[in-house]
């Protein structure tokens, strides 16, 4: 017998709170380290909302659809705040210009949104999903880097020449870091939906 409707939503539900539940462990274990060390692994936020946007599409519409964003934001100033208040992580990225991170975010956030949308889950949509990724996190950093170099307040004399610098030195790490992760995620999925498809045909076979 076909699961009813409700049946579908429910395990719809479930899996969108486990993919969720993931992500964020992914953002609170990871966001301290921007680049990584021996020990920990790299800052995967700007994946995390990415991701998000690509797997929590959920049934529901309006605002409710964009709860786990702002969930993922807060979590992502929660972590922050802790790591500089109990941890003794520097505060130098933290300035007015903090606020950018909503709109920097959200680019992700909606990237991942758009390519689930626009592109399937065979060999071709899941290399668009890869270069919309790559996109969304390039249009990510330019918003939050640029934000911070300009209107921070801790350049006394920005000019473009070191901006151009400065945007040339980090943006390439910040935007492999999380193709690394997305990647990863991507490859993930599709060995997931490959072994689910070999499981329904043989349970098809042998009926």
């Amino acid at each position: 017998m076909p699961p009813s409707s409700a049946q579908a939503f429910s395990a719809s539900s479930r899996r969108q709170a486990v993919v969720f539940a993931a992500l964020a462990a992914l953002m609170i274990a990871t966001r301290v380290h921007h680049f990584g060390n021996a020990l920990h692994l790299p800052d995967a936020s700007m994946a995390v909302f990415f991701l998000a946007g690509l797997s929590l599409q959920g049934q529901a519409g309006g605002m409710r659809s964009h709860l786990p964003f702002f969930g993922l934001v807060t979590l992502a100033g929660v972590v922050d705040w802790a790591s500089i208040t109990y941890a003794g992580v520097s505060d130098f990225c933290v300035t007015v210009t903090y606020s950018f991170l909503l709109p920097a975010y959200a680019v992700l956030w909606y990237g991942g949104r758009w390519a689930a949308r626009r592109f399937g889950t065979d060999a071709t949509g899941m290399a668009a999903r890869a270069g919309v990724a790559l996109a969304s996190a390039a249009g990510s950093f330019l918003i939050s880097n640029g934000a911070f170099y300009w209107f921070g307040g801790r350049y006394p004399d920005p000019h473009l020449a070191q901006y151009l610098e400065r945007l040339w030195q980090w943006g390439p790490l910040f935007v492999k870091t999380t193709m690394a992760y997305v990647l990863v995620a991507l490859v993930l999925h599709a060995l997931a939906l490959a072994l689910t498809r070999t499981r329904l045909f043989g349970r098809a076979a042998g009926a």
